[in-house]
């Protein structure tokens, strides 16, 4: 069957990357990506503040796709650039805010957390991913691991943004609080690091954990695919809603290893709360000995709104 073509304009970044391609993917489109660059000072500049011009990218692209598909503050403007040049010819969606008028795009795809309403608005609950069970489970061998009547623990590792700083003290005190609860004796530890996290940081946790667990030094989507699988107790760090909803898909126990905020973390806060509410994760720092087990239904937000999505494209004559 002929498969629509669609284009998908990021920055780059691994989650942007994620969202993006895991929605064309559910969407069974023919896709292509491209890094959007913008010139000079323009980088620096929001979007509702820069000239919706194709000129302002670094590099031009063929554009012969039907469908759009953006993430990112950078990727807003070339975007709507060419949705004002092929207007209904094309169907543009973007995921996240754009902070931009919601009118110039044909769907907006953000989490509850964003707060964004608008006719045009699919709200979802956390981030949707490119993550499938399918694939989690064909990776599932990729790390050769005897449980040897242990638990295993994925312990996934972000990096610095502009609300968490991972100072060293943080870390730190998160390594010891992961030792103490998770003593060699009764868990396997799997610590997965993230495309954002400094290898400074990768190297502390090879020092403090490889002697007694198993310390992946380098990304490795395969490996990360397959800690998730081999694990009855997830650890993820707080300044990722993406890797949360990610591990959400699981069904399995999810515990968030917070830090303290350098600034307002509301829309965190709120992830945090809807996802507790839910059930799926709780907050390591409440556990001082002992670790609980549950389960919850797995959540699977980007095969959710498909049929939402394909219907709006329907209405509009894409499909």
């Amino acid at each position: 069957m002929f498969k629509l073509k669609a284009l998908l304009l990021t920055q780059g970044m691994h989650g942007m990357i994620s969202q993006s391609e895991g929605l064309a993917k559910a969407l069974n489109l023919n896709f292509s990506h491209h890094t959007v660059k913008l010139k000079g000072f323009w980088n620096y500049i929001p979007p509702k503040f820069t000239p919706i011009s194709e000129n302002l990218l670094t590099e031009k692209f063929v554009f012969d796709s039907r469908i759009i598909i953006s993430c990112g503050r950078k990727s807003v403007v070339p975007s709507i650039a060419l949705k004002k040049r092929y207007k209904n010819q094309i169907f543009n969606i973007h995921v996240q805010d754009p902070k931009v008028s919601l009118s110039n795009f044909d769907l907006i795809i953000c989490p509850e957390h964003d707060d964004l309403d608008g006719s045009n608005v699919i709200k979802t609950v956390g981030s949707i991913h490119y993550l499938t069970i399918d694939e989690i489970k064909k990776n599932s061998r990729y790390l050769k691991i005897e449980k040897e009547n242990k638990k295993v623990v994925a312990f996934i590792i972000g990096g610095p943004n502009k609300y968490y700083s991972f100072s060293e003290s943080q870390i730190d005190k998160m390594f010891n609080k992961i030792k103490t609860l998770f003593m060699p004796d009764k868990y396997k530890l799997i610590v997965i690091p993230s495309y954002r996290t400094p290898k400074e940081i990768i190297n502390k946790a090879n020092n403090t954990f490889s002697h007694d667990h198993l310390v992946i030094k380098n990304v490795d989507k395969k490996a990360y695919l397959s800690s998730l699988d081999l694990a009855d107790i997830i650890v993820v760090t707080c300044d990722s809603t993406s890797m949360i909803s990610e591990a959400a898909l699981t069904s399995k126990p999810i515990y968030i290893a917070k830090m303290e905020a350098k600034r307002n973390n509301y829309r965190f806060e709120n992830f945090y709360s809807k996802f507790q509410e839910m059930k799926i994760i709780r907050d390591l720092d409440a556990y001082n000995e002992g670790i609980d087990l549950w389960t919850y239904n797995k959540l699977d937000e980007t095969q959710r709104i498909v049929p939402l999505i394909k219907e709006r494209m329907k209405n509009n004559g894409i499909i």
